[in-house]
């Protein structure tokens, strides 16, 4: 690939800030960095310099470096609302609550009309756990512009996650007018489902979010099929063998534009407010997923030449997605789980996969590791180990989905503020009765969760 030809040279001010923001939007982030950190180091005392570079920090992950230049632009500068509402998201993302909050309320009294400050006192409020109050917010965003999506789907997870399900569900449907949303369902001029029989019709599925969303909302795919019979499934073919064990799926196609002719569609994620889900109705009943008999011997028969005899068999996900919009708060890298790594009594499984497992090379636990990562080929593969293990643990990602769905003693470990499935403040979830939450006591701070986990064994 041809380098990207070079931009012509920029003189004021203005203009280097413009090429800083042009390479920052268009992901060039080393050269954003590159040029933000020179126009810091020649205006020192500019606050929309600084401000800028602190931006540009931020995306690229110094978030050290972000604060230390939005303080100084703060600094410089304390009456322009821009700054307060941006440093808002930096400490959120440092896990300064209170410090976040602070600039949130500071931006809205600075721009009460400013339908992004209210958004991000939203969100500051959703990772207080303050969910009234965000609720707030957000309507207020919503108010001043009733078409933002971004709010509409804030007020979602801010009554998903308070448990408040079937008010949740109609918000969540804004999630399709979110940007990276862009894609997920069917170019088509036929309707959504309604939910109605269907005895002569055709319906699509479409499998529309993540793995794990996929393996969490599969459930509903009876309830569906008895509306509709024999839907055809569009999801990812690495899904097609957990997917096609429920009952009442039809055929299965890779996309949706593979599908042929249907007279309605409905992605997953829609199911369950059409089912009228609340917590009280969950489809809990599990396991609804299974492993190959053949798979889950061949695997248990490896696994003892591997394993000593009389220990306990510990499954391990340390990692996701690195893409995932939430990763930096999911993950915890594997250095952490040395409480874990000291018991005398356990063998450590890992069925991680990605570029993370290669952090295994520098494991020294007193726990002997097996590394099943690269053996891994797909979903099938891992459904079969962890019927060989006595627990799973496991950070949020599809493998604590894939273990639910299968029935699966499972330890997951969350962030102070999870995705809105897992709800607050309770250690079981109404999804999946065999798993067990680990919950961090304060956000950005995992000491202690796993020690926890350690001794639940």
């Amino acid at each position: 690939m041809s380098a990207a030809p070079p931009r012509p040279m920029k003189t004021t001010v203005g203009e280097v800030l413009a090429e800083i923001t042009a390479l920052e939007q268009e992901g060039r982030l080393r050269e954003a960095e590159t040029l933000a950190a020179r126009a810091a180091a020649a205006a020192p005392q500019h606050p929309h310099v600084l401000h800028i570079a602190g931006i540009v920090a931020h995306r690229a992950g110094d978030i050290p470096r972000a604060i230390e230049l939005i303080e100084t632009s703060l600094a410089l500068a304390p009456d322009v609302a821009l700054y307060p509402r941006n440093a808002c998201d930096i400490y959120r993302s440092a896990g300064r609550l209170d410090d976040a909050l602070a600039m949130a309320l500071r931006a809205v009294e600075l721009a009460p009309d400013d339908h992004l400050a209210h958004f991000n006192l939203a969100m500051i409020r959703h990772e207080r756990h303050e969910l009234d109050a965000g609720l707030d917010a957000a309507d207020r965003a919503i108010a001043l512009a009733p078409d933002f999506a971004e709010a509409h789907f804030a007020r979602a997870e801010l009554l998903l996650l308070g448990g408040r399900l079937a008010e949740g569900w109609e918000s969540y449907e804004r999630r399709f007018e979110l940007k990276q949303a862009e894609g997920m369902l069917p170019r088509t001029d036929r309707p959504q489902w309604d939910g109605g029989k269907l005895p002569d019709g055709r319906l699509l599925l479409v499998a529309d979010q993540g793995f794990g969303d996929c393996i969490q909302f599969g459930r509903y795919i009876p309830w569906a099929a008895a509306r509709a019979p024999n839907p055809v499934i569009a999801c990812d073919s690495s899904l097609k063998p957990l997917l096609r064990q429920i009952p009442g799926t039809g055929r299965f196609v890779s996309s949706w534009a593979a599908a042929g002719a249907y007279d309605v569609y409905m992605p997953l994620s829609g199911l369950p407010r059409l089912a009228g889900t609340t917590l009280a109705t969950i489809p809990a009943e599990t396991p609804y997923l299974r492993a190959d008999p053949r798979m889950v011997e061949t695997w248990r028969q490896r696994l003892a030449t591997l394993v000593p005899a009389g220990l306990k068999r510990i499954g391990l996900v340390w990692a996701g997605r690195p893409t995932h919009k939430n990763d930096r708060k999911r993950t915890v890298r594997l250095e952490r789980y040395a409480p874990l790594f000291a018991r005398p009594d356990i063998a450590i499984i890992t069925v991680q996969k990605g570029d993370r497992i290669d952090e295994v090379g520098g494991y020294f636990g007193r726990a002997p590791l097996v590394n099943l990562g690269p053996s891994i080929l797909d979903f099938t593969d891992t459904l079969a180990i962890l019927h060989c293990l006595d627990r799973l643990v496991t950070i949020d990602t599809s493998v604590a989905h894939l273990a639910g769905a299968a029935g699966v003693a499972t330890s997951v470990i969350l962030p102070y503020t999870p995705d809105w499935r897992w709800l607050l403040d309770r250690e079981d979830t109404p999804w999946y009765p065999s798993l067990r939450l680990f919950r961090q006591e304060r956000a950005a701070d995992w000491s202690g969760v796993i020690e926890r986990v350690a001794g639940s064994l």
